[in-house]
């Protein structure tokens, strides 16, 4: 039995660019740094080696009910408000609750959540802690809630693979579809890392930038100075549908999610493999299983942290998978204006390939003073990229923490 078409229908995020996903998508095309200064008495109170990280321009306390933040770690929130935008976005399609899954991704989950009630129980005992603290730290309490939002019953699934968990999410949604078990699915990814512990742990590793006199130049993927990433937060969560399903109710269909190639690098638990044979190989996948070839890719949105080692592996990957096929195709680092929201990331930049393919232009890479000699790649700097006529694909990496690489196909309709 041939497998079901998969469409794009609704999209939805809180982000760094923006409180929604039309003035994400806005800011992201007009190369808007979303990294700013903190403001917490806590960044000088635990002497942080990092000041600045880009934090969601719109506070999820001003869209949610008082008893929803009360009851759900920040990173729950976030999905919470992506999944509702997302959700209207497609028309809050009629589907039987039986036939409608989620899937959504954390690669931290809620460890604001933790640290309070660990704080709590040291400084006032047991009794104190709050009642909801388990429930509320635990990372699969984002699909969880969304599932209860929309009375989802096919199955609320939370994968955890680092900054891929988005990402892999939105892959899973497409198996789920395929397989024949959901004919919609909510999926994506959310994070609330902004805080001491998590900023003090990825400056230990040396993996975030410190240019803590200009926040809005430290995330400069391909850069020759560039020094880590910038720390991100929010949500962005999707809407996969059945070709058949979508255009039975007459939706909108942003894009086709053709491919999904997942593999791991069995190298080590927090650098690339240098020569990128395990995200090849993702690469590969998602194009082949798109039914696709690397001539039909015309645009890449990069993992492209701005890492030293990253970005540079991610570039051996790609040309790896491609081989000279790779020059025709416009790479951008989105990043440079988002930040890395961790989780959260994948789904966010698989928004923009959506996106991307839809309005039929790639979005920047901002920052590049001087691109590095290593960076053998044709990088959209500056202003967007018209991306042409015809049949498309664009092409979401995302890589994480442990070996993680997910690659996402999305097709122009």
């Amino acid at each position: 039995m041939t497998s079901p078409t998969v469409v794009v229908t609704g999209l939805g995020a809180t982000t760094p660019l923006g409180g929604d996903v039309t003035s994400t998508w806005e800011a992201a095309l007009a190369g808007t740094p979303g990294a700013r200064p903190l403001t917490q008495e806590w960044v000088s109170e635990h002497e942080l080696p990092v000041t600045f990280a880009a934090s969601l321009t719109t506070p999820v306390a001003e869209v949610l009910k008082k008893v929803e933040t009360k009851r759900l770690d920040p990173f729950a929130q976030y999905a919470l408000v992506a999944a509702r935008e997302a959700w209207q976005h497609a028309g809050a399609p009629e589907v039987e609750p039986e036939r409608l899954g989620v899937a959504v991704g954390s690669g931290i989950g809620g460890v604001q959540t933790l640290i309070t009630a660990w704080d709590t129980l040291g400084s006032k005992g047991a009794r104190r802690v709050y009642p909801l603290s388990i429930p509320m730290l635990m990372p699969n309490s984002a699909s969880g809630t969304i599932s209860l939002e929309l009375g989802a019953r096919a199955g609320a699934h939370t994968l955890v693979s680092a900054c891929s968990s988005g990402a892999e999410s939105i892959g899973y949604g497409l198996q789920m579809i395929r397989d024949g078990k959901a004919d919609v699915v909510v999926c994506g990814g959310s994070e609330a890392a902004i805080h001491p512990l998590p900023i003090a742990g990825f400056a230990a590793m040396q993996a975030l930038s410190t240019r803590n006199d200009d926040p809005a130049t430290a995330s400069r993927p391909y850069d020759t100075t560039r020094d880590g990433f910038v720390l991100g937060e929010g949500a962005a969560i999707m809407v996969l549908e059945s070709e058949e399903h979508a255009k039975a109710r007459g939706a909108t269909i942003y894009a086709t999610l053709a491919g999904f190639g997942v593999s791991a690098d069995a190298h080590h638990m927090a650098a690339p493999e240098p020569e990128g044979a395990g995200a090849s190989r993702a690469m590969a996948d998602a194009v082949t299983d798109a039914g696709a070839t690397p001539a039909d890719v015309v645009h890449i949105n990069a993992h492209a942290t701005s890492t030293p080692v990253g970005d540079v592996a991610e570039v051996a990957a790609i040309r790896r998978a491609f081989g000279d096929e790779a020059d025709h195709m416009a790479v951008s680092g989105t990043k440079s204006m988002t930040g890395h929201l961790l989780g959260a990331a994948g789904s966010l930049e698989a928004i923009f390939s959506a996106l991307a393919v839809y309005h039929r232009v790639a979005p920047p890479t901002i920052n590049i003073t001087e691109l590095d000699p290593a960076v053998t790649l044709d990088v959209v700097r500056d202003e967007p990229r018209p991306l042409g006529d015809g049949q498309i694909i664009a092409l979401n990496n995302s890589f994480g923490f442990g070996g993680h690489n997910v690659a996402l196909a999305f097709g122009s309709i």
